[in-house]
């Protein structure tokens, strides 16, 4: 693919390549030059840029004792950055038996959440709401016919059916009963809340079980490799420490 040139500063270039480096050094921000009008903000930049520098060097500003200064300040910085990017860089990443057998380990650390299965009938009173359990427990009418009739919650016409939910998505104490609850067990208590009274049927219980091995391998792998590297740049920092005696007075 040919390199286009799109414009000539003082005799120097700017190349397409050049425009297209500095949209990818945008990272997030990249999708939003990636057009005709934001390429020509990035050019527009990159002229500015080079005539800055040619006037710079024209008027031999790098000569300067307050721009030799900052150069040596930066050169440190960067040398500090490159010396410890080698320290991590050469940490392996760990090998799947380690990631294995941190799983193993540790396996409470991986676990879902615990979540129910329920249904409910929700009434204005109490008084109303335990009429309606004597008929089921009567067997005079199903929980999911009684919710059909009665209930004034939008799932009364799936038969109070409020699927799969775990912790915190219910109101509390609708939550602590239905968490309570054995699965078939209907309350014989009215519950009640902030939105009326309760009578609540456990379809389901599932227990919190830790996630599959898979599905959390690449982040134990990204944990153990982070740790890795941080005792290796504390062990090249203490090793450093002996050879170069630090003394503080603060």
């Amino acid at each position: 693919m040919e390199n286009k040139i799109l414009a000539n500063v003082g005799g120097t270039p700017i190349y397409e390549s050049e425009v297209e480096e500095f949209i990818s050094s945008l990272g997030q921000r990249a999708d939003a030059y990636r057009n005709a009008e934001g390429r020509k903000i990035v050019l527009s930049q990159l002229i500015d840029s080079k005539l800055l520098l040619l006037d710079a060097k024209r008027n031999l500003l790098e000569g300067e004792p307050k721009f030799r200064q900052e150069l040596a300040r930066l050169k440190d910085n960067l040398l500090v950055n490159y010396a410890a990017d080698k320290v991590i860089s050469a940490v392996a990443a760990p090998a799947d038996a380690e990631i294995q057998k941190y799983y193993e380990e540790n396996a409470e650390k991986f676990a879902g959440e615990a979540t129910v299965n329920a249904s409910h009938i929700l009434v204005d009173t109490e008084e109303r709401a335990r009429e309606i359990y004597a008929d089921i427990a009567a067997g005079k009418v199903s929980f999911e016919d009684a919710a059909k009739e009665n209930s004034s919650c939008p799932s009364g016409q799936a038969g109070g059916n409020l699927g799969e939910f775990g912790r915190g998505q219910m109101v509390p104490e609708f939550e602590e009963a239905a968490f309570a609850m054995q699965v078939g067990e209907v309350t014989s208590e009215p519950v009640k809340t902030q939105f009326g009274y309760h009578l609540i049927k456990l379809n389901a219980k599932k227990d919190a079980e830790p996630a599959p091995f898979e599905q959390v391998k690449d982040s134990i792998k990204k944990m153990l490799h982070t740790e890795k590297q941080k005792k290796a740049f504390e062990s090249k920092i203490n090793q450093l420490k002996i050879m170069y005696p630090v003394d503080m007075n603060i």
